[in-house]
């Protein structure tokens, strides 16, 4: 069965820095592409960053262009969100979220391109 857990959430003060973690069962990372939404009170998920293997196209979104970057740890098929200079807009839940390679892509991109999803994790920064 296909599997996603995201961890690593948390309180931190505008300025500091998480990583989120997602990590996999099931499948291996490898094989598809990944995605990083988040959802704030009130409002609709929105992609952050994703990963398209064709290509080796990775998108951000202009709000956290240049702070948030992803990287990967093969052996424990697992996918990190590093996030820097976090600001109180970036206050949401964050979900972990693969697709299978190939296909048809959106920028931003859109939820139903994801098969799989993680159950997400709070990122909360303070003023």
């Amino acid at each position: 069965e296909v599997q996603l857990q995201a961890s690593g959430g948390g309180l931190v003060q505008a300025g500091g820095s998480l990583r989120l973690s997602c990590a996999a069962s099931g499948f291996t990372f490898d094989d598809y592409d990944i995605g990083w939404f988040r959802q704030a009170p009130g409002k609709e998920r929105e992609g952050v960053l994703c990963i398209r293997r064709s290509g080796g196209i990775t998108w951000y979104a202009d709000s956290v262009k240049g702070r948030f970057s992803i990287s990967s740890d093969n052996a424990k098929n697992t996918v990190y969100l590093q996030m820097n200079s976090l600001k109180p807009e970036d206050t949401a839940v964050y979900y972990c979220a693969v697709r299978g390679a190939g296909g048809t892509y959106y920028y931003p991109p859109r939820e139903y391109e994801y098969n799989f999803w993680g159950q997400g994790t709070q990122v909360t920064v303070s003023s």
